[in-house]
């Protein structure tokens, strides 16, 4: 079976997005994955299919109303394993091991805020993954889901032309890549480093490592703490 993705969006037309003109819309073409998308108007109330309304208490902004919400994840909720993710700037930052872990599983089934966010008890009815893609504020969820599905998508068998790729990508293993080099060797001064063309496997995989060390200690310190205690748990066991 492939890997399905399934999202609740005031914006169904924002999908597949650019992903359509990339490594996932060959995919999607080739159904080594699926889309299928949930309006969440269509769940709304009134003439205007109304879906939000003015938070209690005061403040500005509005709040996508928990009835309707709800009703959208009865009549569109898979009954299956698949996590089930709202993006929000207060969630957990997402990172390469949450990537992997929802591309080992069957799909996800994302919801898309808007306005000042959704109602809170929500969250105590469903098992939702709070996801934020960094400490910056968007107009609503779909960018971010988006982001979501290429990061997966990307690392579905079959779909890299090399499986080796997403092996040694940068927080593969929690550290950022090594840098890359191509044609031509010489450059307005600026030479490839020797080692790559030595033809010297073990030399270059050697340096590969050492340059992947100091590019994370230099500029990503909080990653580089996060492989040291791994290391060293590693040595101990």
């Amino acid at each position: 079976m492939c890997w399905q993705i399934e999202l609740l969006t005031l914006f169904p037309e924002m999908f597949p997005g650019f992903l359509e003109f990339s490594l996932a819309g060959k995919a999607l073409k080739e159904e080594k994955w699926t889309l299928k998308t949930h309006d969440l108007r269509q769940f709304g109330h009134g003439k205007h299919k109304a879906v939000d309304d003015t938070p209690f208490g005061g403040g500005a902004g509005m709040v996508i109303r928990v009835d309707i919400l709800d009703a959208a994840l009865q009549a569109t909720l898979p009954q299956d394993d698949r996590p089930v993710v709202y993006f929000s700037p207060r969630g957990r930052v997402l990172q390469q091991k949450d990537i992997l872990r929802f591309v080992s599983g069957s799909g996800l089934y994302c919801i898309c805020g808007r306005y000042e966010g959704i109602d809170d008890r929500i969250f105590q009815k469903y098992s939702i993954e709070e996801i934020s893609i960094g400490d910056y504020i968007l107009s609503g969820g779909e960018p971010a889901a988006l982001v979501l599905m290429d990061a997966c998508i990307r690392l579905l068998p079959g779909v890299m032309g090399s499986d080796t790729s997403g092996e040694e990508e940068s927080f593969s293993e929690g550290l950022l890549e090594y840098p890359h080099y191509t044609k031509p060797a010489k450059w307005q001064g600026y030479d490839v480093p020797e080692i790559l063309l030595s033809g010297h496997h073990g030399a270059i995989a050697a340096w590969r490592q050492e340059q992947a060390e100091m590019v994370t200690r230099m500029r990503r310190p909080d990653l580089w703490d996060s492989y040291q205690r791994n290391s060293n748990l590693k040595n101990n066991d």
